[in-house]
């Protein structure tokens, strides 16, 4: 994430391995769509607790007892809970073990109240529009450091290291002052979306620059359609367009000059000027559908899939989510953000790299059977499981057996990453920072309703960026 050289850069992603992955299945996350900030309290990096704890052995390592129970939490959005169900019942059939399983939306709701009283469950996938925020939870030593779950033989091949069976890369988003604390499970590209059966009826190309996706949004808005819509309750989604912007305009400097806390990050930045600028634009000129502003996410999208809007922003876990409302004919497909002039990226090249966070807090009652769980989860046989279930790829090298099929839309980011080469990227405020992603998105909301203008927007995500700076712990976190 982040480079366009897996060989050169830590931050990037292992494209050969997906391209190879992709070509095997014919193949790709919610990942983890961050949008409230969440206070978690209490703690401590103790994870001496009292934890049931069998023999060792070579096909269990850490010692997951017979016989004891683990509690599993799982973010039941465009995912679905079905695969954790899968894995439930095959690490009881094999390891004897029993698990209390919650599928939910309402992680926040439901599990920081559990947090804060030290009784948190074993394994939680932590992520949807009520995550609690890792690096909240990180800060306040809840989280288990899973270096042991990484350090250890691999299910498939012992004589490797977990981490050596995924993707370079993808633990970079869960990694926190050098520490993994998160395990980012699904590979997820983002970008636009759009309807093949609408674009052959109305005789639209694929835009590849931005005066040609202005064009698109033009002719449709004449014909009763909306340009672009976007879930803007929930302004994650817009900061997906002008992110990408930025970053396809000013190269990867751009990019990592926003992770890295820059004081030229938005203020003084060409790129972001112009990507800012040229959101606003579709704004302006009234392209947006009409309402999106007001919309939650699933609203937004199920008015897209009644073609009341050309393009919406997203990531690869929409055709999941919305598998209810999306016509049999709709052939949703993946577009890459289209470039402005001068853009230093090119049209193929697309954020993509690992969402959906998996933790391990560190008062887990059964820690054993969490780390077992979470070692089994990056084996090929439990990825696979997950590719059928989810229709998705995850993080591991060659982790889906070739006989998964996958939807259309899902297809088309598997030949869009394909095309992409090694020209990936992948921010990681988003991670790192809750409470700036939060100021930056509260001013793309105020954007979006014409409330500011672009100069506005920039000023206040810059004043974002420099009060993060000003926290001693972002020195811990650097990208180069």
């Amino acid at each position: 994430m982040g480079s366009t050289s897996a060989e050169n850069d830590k931050g990037s992603v292992g494209r050969r391995d997906l391209i190879k992955r992709s070509a095997a299945l014919g193949l790709i996350t919610v990942p983890t769509m961050s949008f409230l900030s969440a206070c978690a309290s209490g703690g401590g990096d103790d994870d001496s607790n009292d934890t049931p704890k069998g023999k060792t052995s070579k096909d269990n390592p850490f010692g997951a007892e017979k016989g004891s129970k683990l509690d599993v939490v799982i973010f039941k959005g465009g995912y679905g809970d079905n695969y954790a169900k899968v894995w439930e019942a095959d690490f009881q059939k094999k390891l004897g073990i029993t698990s209390t399983h919650t599928g939910t939306q309402e992680i926040t709701g439901k599990l920081q109240p559990r947090f804060n009283a030290g009784n948190p469950p074993d394994i939680v996938d932590d992520s949807g529009a009520q995550q609690i925020k890792v690096d909240v939870l990180n800060k306040n030593g809840q989280l288990l450091d899973l270096a042991e779950v990484l350090d250890a033989p691999s299910v498939d091949d012992p004589s490797k290291k977990v981490r050596d069976t995924l993707i370079p890369g993808t633990l970079d988003p869960g990694t926190f002052e050098g520490k993994v604390v998160a395990l980012n499970y699904i590979y997820t590209v983002w970008g636009l979306w759009y309807s093949g059966k609408l674009f052959k009826e109305k005789g639209w190309e694929e835009p590849k620059t931005w005066d040609d996706f202005l064009a698109i949004c033009t002719d449709a808005k004449k014909q009763g359609i909306g340009g672009l819509a976007h879930q803007g309750k929930y302004p994650y989604y817009i900061n997906v367009a002008i992110m990408d912007l930025i970053a396809k305009t000013g190269g990867l400097d751009a990019m990592k000059a926003i992770d890295n806390l820059d004081p030229k990050a938005f203020v003084g930045s060409d790129a972001a000027q112009a990507g800012v600028e040229a959101i606003y634009e579709v704004v302006e000129k009234g392209l947006l559908m009409p309402g999106t502003n007001g919309l939650t996410h699933t609203e937004s999208q199920t008015r897209w899939n009644q073609y009341k809007a050309v393009f919406i922003t997203s990531g690869s876990w929409l055709e999941n989510e919305q598998l209810k409302t999306t016509p049999a004919d709709f052939d949703m497909k993946f577009l890459p953000m289209p470039l402005l002039p001068d853009s230093k990226l090119p049209f193929e090249a697309i954020r993509a790299g690992a969402g959906e966070p998996f933790i391990i807090p560190n008062k887990a009652k059964n820690l054993a059977g969490a780390k077992e769980f979470m070692r089994r989860m990056l084996s090929k046989e439990w990825s696979t499981q997950f590719a059928k279930e989810a229709n998705s790829l995850t993080i591991l090298k060659d982790g889906v057996d070739s006989g998964v099929q996958l939807r259309p839309g899902t297809q088309s980011t598997v030949e869009a990453s394909k095309a992409a080469g090694d020209n990936t990227f992948r921010y990681l405020y988003v991670d790192w920072y809750s409470e700036m992603g939060a100021a930056i998105e509260a001013a793309s909301n105020e954007l979006m309703a014409k409330r500011i203008q672009p100069k506005e927007w920039l000023k206040r995500a810059q004043a974002a960026v420099d009060k993060q700076a000003k926290d001693p712990a972002s020195k811990k976190n650097h990208r180069d």
